[in-house]
């Protein structure tokens, strides 16, 4: 595989199950070396997508090309530069993680210190030679974890992959990650969890029925969207109020004034202008729409369209 070529590439990828069309004429492009998040609602296409990635499921109609591979081919060596992490996650409940990490590691090809290494990576160093029947469900969630990072794999398909943890290993895996894309390698995972997205994701690739409603970096969907920004001002105590937009909204009104204003995207620089220009204010916040108000308002748009006659 070339190192300019892309990790993934899907060319009007369709599934379908019977009469219900799981995926619908798909098309994206992932390079090497990123981070990307699939979002969407249940039964938007996310893990049928990454099961015909997998080579799991075949696609109906279209191109997919992962690792520069069709993934329904199979082959070893191309299994081996991917690693995988399902939403549920199963292990023998009698084995011990450091047991089920080992048998990970010998069908990959790797050593018994490199799998009790990323036991340590996740935090279950201490819990290794314990059964996995007495894991927690974060603790089975970290040890999938730790197989899918064995053998350094090139592309990473997690799926919710960070359901059961707690704030502080949700912090170690962003990190991690973050070390392996730093690296060269790339991964696409799924999530609900779309405010611990935004500044880790370099892209965002957003489903609906099937579809792909909206793809690109934060910036990207932003421009695209076009949703009001917020500003938020504190006020210092007496400062005039006359000058406030009639649609700014009180926040707090004690001994100082916190207040926020909306506007479009490209008045943005003239509200900001007129704040400093008042000389009161001594606190600013400036709030860009997130994720979770970009995601409602791509997936309003898909309705609207397929509402109209």
């Amino acid at each position: 595989m070339r190192a300019d070529a892309p990790a993934i590439a899907l060319e009007q990828v369709a599934k379908r199950y019977g009469k219900v069309e799981a995926v619908r004429d798909v098309s994206f492009t992932l390079p090497q070396g990123v981070l990307a998040a699939l979002v969407g609602h249940n039964g938007a296409g996310k893990t049928t997508l990454m099961k015909m990635m997998l080579g799991l499921a075949r696609p109906t109609a279209g191109r997919m090309l992962v690792l520069g591979r069709d993934p329904s081919a199979g082959g070893i060596e191309a299994r081996r530069q991917l690693g995988c992490l399902p939403e549920n996650v199963t292990f023998n409940a009698a084995l011990t993680g450091r047991e089920m990490i080992r048998f990970f590691a010998r069908l990959k090809g790797e050593s018994t210190k490199a799998a009790d290494g990323l036991l340590e990576r996740v935090g279950l160093g201490a819990a290794a030679g314990r059964r996995i029947g007495t894991y927690s469900k974060g603790m089975r969630q970290r040890l999938g974890l730790a197989q899918a990072l064995l053998g350094s794999p090139r592309l990473l398909l997690l799926d919710e992959p960070t359901t059961g943890l707690d704030p502080e290993v949700r912090q170690g895996f962003w990190s991690i990650l973050a070390e392996f894309v730093a690296r060269g390698t790339t991964v696409l995972l799924s999530s609900h969890a779309l405010e611990e997205l935004e500044g880790k994701a370099e892209r965002v690739i957003i489903l609906d029925r099937g579809r792909v409603v909206a793809d690109g970096a934060m910036d990207e969907l932003r421009r695209l969207a076009r949703l009001p920004v917020r500003i938020r001002v504190r006020l210092a105590a007496g400062a005039s109020r006359d000058w406030l937009p009639s649609d700014a909204v009180v926040l707090q009104d004690r001994d100082a004034c916190e207040v926020e204003m909306a506007c479009a995207p490209e008045e943005k620089m003239d509200l900001l202008r007129r704040v400093a220009a008042e000389g009161r204010a001594t606190d600013l916040d400036l709030l860009p729409p997130t994720l979770d108000e970009l995601y409602a308002h791509f997936l309003q748009g898909r309705s609207d369209l397929e509402a109209r006659p």
